[in-house]
C-alpha cells in the first residue's frame, strides 16, 4: 500500500486518574503541563477508551493484549506465559507457565516470609536458578529463570499439561504453602507435579551456600519457591501475520514485554529504560526514533512510571512522570514528524486517591499531519469526552492506528 507510516503506541500505564482535591479538582493529566501532548489533542483526533469494556476494571496483562487487537476474553493464556516471555523464557503451545517468588519457610512448609527479604546479589540469583531450572519431575522439564528481586519465572514443558489448577503460594505469610488441586479432571497431572515440585525445590534450595551466607547475616533463607498465576500458552496469530507489519515493543517490565513478545513483537533494548520515574526518558526517545528509522511499522512504548505513583498515592510524581513522557514525545515528534501516526493513551485507570485499578475510562489521543482535528484542546481525562470518536474500546485502537497508518486493507471491491 501506498503512503504507509510508521505506527506508534504510547501507553502511560495507570495515568487516568480522578479529580483531586490537592490539585484544585484537577486530575494529574489536567495539573501537568503537557504543551506536546496539548498541541496532539488540537490538532487530532480524541475519545474515551473503555480498554476491556464499560464498567470492568482491567489487569494490566488483559488491557495489553486488547490494546493490540486481540480479545482477553478469548485470547488471554494467563498471567504466567506473559511473564515468563518477558523474562526471556521462551514457551510453546501445550506448556504451563507461572509467576514465581523466592521465599522463606520453616521445617514444616509454613512461610515466613514471602519474599525471602526481597533482596538479592546477582550470584544468589545465579545459585538459586541454576539449583532450580532442569528440574525433571515424572516425564516433565522445568525451566526457571530468576528476574528481578525475589521475583522468578517457571514454566512445565510436557505432554498433558493444563493450567486450570489453584496456587501454591499462600499469598501470606503464617500459612503453608498451599497443596496444589486441579479444577479441572485434565490438570490433574499438572496439580501433581507441582505439589512434587515445591518439595523437591525446598530440598535443592535449602543448603545452598546462598543460604548459609544468608543465615550468618540474619538475612531470610530463600529456601523455598512460591507459584501463582499458572497459565497455558496457546496458539494466537501474531501482528506480522494478522497485519503484513514488523513491531517492535519498547518497554522496562517483564509483563509488558511479554504480552507484546507473545503476540509477535520483537524487544528494542533501551539502556536506562527502568520503568520507575528514574528511567532515561531521553534513551526511549531516541532508541524509538532508531526503530522508526530502522523501518519498523509499528512500535509500542510503555512508561511504568505513571502508576507506580498512582499505587503510591504520589500526585507530585505522576505528574512528574507525565511531564518527563510529555518532553520525550516532543522529542519523537521534531524527528519523526512526517513519518509516523501516533497514539497516546494509558491501560487503565490508577487513581491516586485509591491506589488500585479502576474502572474509569482512560482519554486517548490520535495523530498525524492528515489527520482531521475534531474541536478538543487539552489532553485530559475531562476534555477527551467530547472528541470526535466518542467512546471506544481498547480493541478499537489497533484498526484505527493501523488504519490510519496505511496497513488495513480496503474491505469489499
Amino acid at each position: 500500500m501506498s503512503d504507509q507510516k510508521t505506527a506508534v503506541f504510547v501507553v502511560m500505564d495507570g495515568v487516568g486518574d480522578r479529580p483531586l482535591k490537592e490539585l484544585g479538582g484537577k486530575t494529574p493529566l489536567q495539573a501537568a503541563k503537557t504543551p506536546t501532548f496539548d498541541r496532539l489533542a488540537d490538532e487530532g483526533q480524541n475519545a474515551l477508551m473503555d480498554v476491556i469494556g464499560p464498567g470492568i476494571t482491567p489487569g494490566s496483562d488483559t488491557a495489553h493484549l486488547a490494546l493490540f487487537g486481540y480479545d482477553p476474553i478469548t485470547d488471554y493464556p494467563g498471567r504466567g506465559p506473559l511473564e515468563a516471555f518477558g523474562a526471556g523464557l521462551e514457551t510453546k503451545p501445550g506448556d504451563v507457565a507461572f509467576r514465581a517468588n523466592f521465599a522463606t519457610v520453616d521445617s514444616n512448609m509454613v512461610v515466613l516470609d514471602r519474599r525471602a527479604g526481597r533482596d538479592f546479589e546477582p550470584k544468589e540469583q545465579a545459585e538459586l536458578q541454576t539449583a532450580l531450572d532442569g528440574i525433571e519431575i515424572d516425564d516433565v522439564k522445568v525451566r526457571f529463570i530468576a528476574t528481578v528481586e525475589h521475583r522468578g519465572a517457571l514454566i512445565l514443558k510436557g505432554e498433558g499439561l493444563y493450567a486450570e489448577i489453584s496456587d501454591a503460594d499462600p499469598h501470606e505469610a503464617g500459612k503453608k504453602i498451599l497443596t496444589v488441586r486441579a479444577l479441572k479432571p485434565e490438570a490433574e497431572k499438572t496439580a501433581q507435579v507441582v505439589n512434587k515440585l515445591m518439595r523437591v525445590a525446598h530440598e535443592r534450595m535449602k543448603d545452598l551456600e546462598t543460604n548459609k551466607e544468608r543465615a550468618k547475616k540474619g538475612i531470610p533463607l530463600a529456601n523455598a519457591l512460591l507459584l501463582r498465576g499458572p497459565g497455558r500458552h496457546s496458539d494466537v496469530p501474531p501482528l506480522p501475520v494478522r497485519y503484513g507489519i514488523k513491531a517492535a515493543v519498547i518497554a522496562g517490565g517483564a509483563l509488558y514485554i511479554g504480552t507484546a513478545k507473545y503476540v509477535g513483537m520483537e524487544h528494542i533494548p533501551v539502556e536506562g529504560q527502568t520503568g520507575r520515574i528514574d528511567t532515561n526518558f531521553d534513551n526511549i526517545a531516541k532508541k524509538t526514533i532508531e526503530t522508526i528509522e530502522a523501518g519498523y511499522n509499528y512500535v509500542f512504548v510503555h512508561i511504568k512510571a505513571t502508576d507506580n505513583a498512582s499505587h503510591d498515592g504520589n500526585a507530585k510524581e505522576k505528574i512528574l512522570a507525565i511531564e518527563r513522557t510529555d518532553s520525550m514525545v516532543s522529542k519523537i515528534i521534531e524527528k519523526v514528524s512526517d513519518k509516523i501516526v501516533i497514539a497516546i493513551t494509558g491501560d487503565h485507570t490508577t487513581p491516586i486517591s485509591v491506589g488500585e485499578h479502576q474502572c474509569d475510562p482512560v482519554p486517548i489521543v490520535f495523530w498525524s499531519n492528515f489527520i482531521r482535528p475534531d474541536s478538543v484542546k487539552r489532553f485530559s481525562e475531562i476534555d477527551a469526552a467530547a472528541g470526535a470518536l466518542h467512546t471506544i474500546r481498547g480493541i478499537d485502537v489497533m484498526p484505527l492506528l493501523l488504519g490510519y497508518s496505511g496497513y488495513i486493507e480496503k474491505f469489499g471491491a
